[in-house]
């Protein structure tokens, strides 16, 4: 059988130097077959979305092919003219990348990103274009797919955001889909649904697949074979059930941890009352009646599915949306707007944004990114600028000479860790994580979790730490919100939450962590059906992809 895509020797290097230290990926060689879905796993900046950008015959910015060959059905892609190059894209290899805020163009709706291609190829007519588009939703399980379609990019959920990301690689009918941790910004529940749209979409069509991804548990999940990838090189590979027994230890789910440190503050340093948001338009609140209190030193987690109001909440709290409420630091009134704080509050509090991908400026290096916060809290200039802007890149495991790159030549990991060491050039008091770990492997996960929790023993840092990552604030949080549909419906010290769930929903979200196991995200859609806990039950506005009917074909 002819695979679907084969690379052979396929060598890149980021720059113009052409030296050993500068090759991304050394000597690859891949191929995946019709149907086949192959799992690439590996730390961050392994070379894992190198390697799947290289299939389709592009390069971050500042990388370069230098060496190999690329066959889609026998046809070297790399030798072909641009024109016949482009014409293969989306036709024959599409790619879903990790980062869907960034892939899609803020001024245009869902609906005509998503068909643009197809149309323009002439394989659909513009006036089919809506009805296809909704076709799509369904089988992806997004919600209101008459009319989500007509939203703009910034009035979807992040996990919304990722599945129309995937709709629009699915519209061209690809022979290949490249997966670049598809599933890194969904909260566990809806990650459920995902993989199972994935996977039936794979398996219906007969498509085949790379999925890149950090997380083994997840892909054991869809991926027919897996490949483990190290500093550029495919050093392992093999079955499924092989690998993972080599790659994991016995232990799963979710273990509670003992590493905490001393609260020595009753009074809270951070308090919230009466919260309440509304998005212009929106027939409903997205927060509603919030209160909540952190002391300074202590960890309080957030968890919750995509568009249960996690992220706003930060937002609100650092001050980019104005809610009605009371915000209150160290007993003092804050004011709504940042623009309206005076710089001593807005140095206290600090917010670490989920999609690194677009806090970043794309045209400032990210020595530029991590020198403005450093001069406007804390005065430093020349020399002592440059010292603390390295000692920061030391802090978060990044050697000194990336300050000198741009977002566009960093691993989703490393800018994740670049958008963190931004909000801490300030010395804040509290720091609202939103998501900072989801993109990140296990190593740098441990990594970045060991540094804050240094940081809150040594400074007394106080961390709103929102995640969808439950095992990480099983071992890190002091005390755990559940949020949904915009309300806090569970709250308790971090052990009691996980280990003696009261509500219906956190039960859910508990039952949801990947394993890694290959079965079990059949054993979870039995066990929702089984127990009739489905999604369009406990969650409303977002049902998964399993609960809708599917389009056999598109």
């Amino acid at each position: 059988m002819t695979p679907i895509v084969c690379a052979e020797g396929l060598v890149v290097h980021a720059g113009a130097d052409s030296r050993a230290d500068t090759r991304i990926l050394d000597c690859v060689d891949l191929s995946v077959q019709p149907g086949e879905v192959v799992g690439v796993i590996g730390a961050s900046g392994s070379g894992k979305s190198t390697l799947g950008l290289a299939l389709a015959g592009y390069t971050r910015p500042g990388g370069r092919i230098v060496a190999g060959r690329v066959r889609i059905e026998g046809t070297d892609i790399l030798s072909l003219p641009p024109g016949e190059l482009r014409a293969r894209r989306g036709r024959d290899i599409a790619f879903v990348p990790q980062s869907a805020a960034a892939a899609f163009n803020p001024a245009h709706r869902i609906d005509w990103q998503v068909t643009e291609a197809p149309v323009f190829r002439g394989e659909i007519r513009r006036d089919a274009a809506g009805p296809f588009a909704q076709t799509l939703y369904r089988a992806l399980g997004l919600p209101d797919p008459e009319t989500i379609g007509l939203r703009y990019p910034h009035q979807l959920s992040g996990g919304q955001l990722q599945r129309a990301a995937a709709a629009m690689a699915f519209a061209g009918a690809p022979k290949l889909i490249v997966f670049d941790e598809p599933t890194t910004s969904l909260d566990v529940t809806t990650q459920v649904g995902v993989l199972a749209a994935f996977r039936d979409w794979i398996r219906s069509r007969g498509t085949a697949a790379l999925y890149v991804s950090h997380d083994l548990a997840v892909v054991a999940q869809i991926a027919d074979r897996i490949v483990v990838m190290e500093r550029g090189r495919i050093v392992d590979q093999g079955g499924c059930m092989p690998i993972i027994a080599k790659y994991t230890s016995s232990s799963t789910g979710l273990v509670t941890s003992a590493r905490r440190c001393d609260i020595a503050e009753d009074n809270p340093l951070l308090e919230v009352e009466g919260l309440s948001f509304r998005y212009r338009g929106s027939p409903s609140e997205t927060l509603s009646d919030i209160s909540l209190s952190v002391r300074a030193g202590e960890v309080l987690g957030v968890i919750g599915e995509s568009g249960s109001g996690k992220s706003t909440l930060a937002r609100v709290i650092a001050g980019l949306h104005t809610a009605s409420g009371q915000i209150r630091l160290r007993g003092q009134a804050i004011a709504a707007r940042v623009r309206n704080r005076p710089i001593a509050q807005r140095r206290a509090v600090q917010l670490a944004f989920q999609s690194a991908d677009i806090a970043l400026n794309p045209r400032q290096t990210v020595a530029q990114a991590l020198c403005r916060p450093l001069a406007l809290f804390r005065g430093l200039r020349g020399k002592d600028l440059m010292r603390e802007t390295e000692r920061l890149l030391a802090t978060v495991e990044l050697p000194a000479a990336m300050a000198k790159r741009y977002p566009g030549q960093l691993s989703g990991g490393q800018k994740q860790r670049v958008n963190l060491a931004r909000a801490l050039a300030a010395e804040p008091d509290l720091v609202i994580c939103d998501e900072v770990t989801s993109a990140l492997d296990a190593h740098l996960r441990e990594t970045i979790v060991a540094l804050l929790q240094r940081l809150r023993v040594e400074r007394g840092l106080a961390l709103l730490f929102v995640t969808h990552d439950l095992s990480t604030a099983a071992g890190f949080a002091d005390r755990l919100l559940v949020m949904h549909k915009g309300r806090i419906v569970e709250e308790g010290p971090t052990a009691q939450v996980l280990e003696s769930p009261t509500e219906a929903y956190t039960i859910d979200l508990i039952r949801s962590v990947p394993r890694p196991e290959p079965g079990w995200l059949d054993d979870v859609l039995s066990s929702r059906q089984q127990n009739k806990l489905t999604a369009m039950e406990t969650r409303v506005p977002f049902p998964n992809a399993y609960d809708q009917p599917r389009e056999q074909s598109v």
